[in-house]
């Protein structure tokens, strides 16, 4: 079995393992194990990097097109690569929502290597054998909690739309063949 997600607003409540962090935008539960398990892309993000307006921009439309159908953006702001995420918490969730109309779960700022990575991080990196060097790796996540891709920053969210949209519809199809 893979990591279990799970978060609760802005609470202390869950295990280690499934322990995400507060989220900044008040979401309901994702992943809970009496919830329907999503696809879900997590993503390190910061505010003040080159790639940032690009990614923000292919996340919300993502988001956008296949949120309805079992999918979620995760975005968890870092910063340890080029002090790119300087702000505090409602800062960064507040110039997300303003600038690109970010309406997917984004969590406290949190580090995603090194002894000091968060569990979810430590997990992505660990399953995946690959540790982010940068703002903006992506990890997809089956509805299992096992991670089927990671891509470092310079592969744009357009450019793995395929793989994610053939992960929903998979996922949809087993809903449908499940009723």
């Amino acid at each position: 079995m893979g990591f279990q997600w799970v978060y609760c607003k802005g609470g202390h409540e869950g295990d280690e393992r499934g322990r995400l962090g507060p989220n900044l935008n008040a979401h309901p539960p994702l992943h809970s194990p009496t919830l329907p398990q999503d696809v879900s892309l997590v993503v390190n993000v910061a505010s003040a990097c080159g790639f940032t307006d690009g990614h923000y921009r292919g996340l919300q439309q993502l988001q956008r097109d296949l949120g309805p159908r079992h999918f979620t953006v995760l975005a968890f702001p870092c910063n340890q690569f080029g002090q790119q995420e300087p702000d505090g918490d409602r800062e960064i969730e507040s110039f997300a929502r303003r600038t690109y109309g970010v309406s997917f779960p984004m969590f406290s700022k949190v580090a995603v290597t090194g002894t000091g990575a968060h569990p979810a991080f430590k997990y992505l990196t660990q399953t995946s054998g690959k540790e982010p060097t940068w703002n903006f790796w992506k990890y997809l996540v089956a509805p299992d909690g096992k991670v089927v891709g990671a891509w470092d920053p310079t592969v744009s969210v357009e450019d793995i739309r395929p793989q994610i949209t053939a992960l929903v519809r998979k996922l949809i199809l087993k809903k449908r063949e499940d009723l």
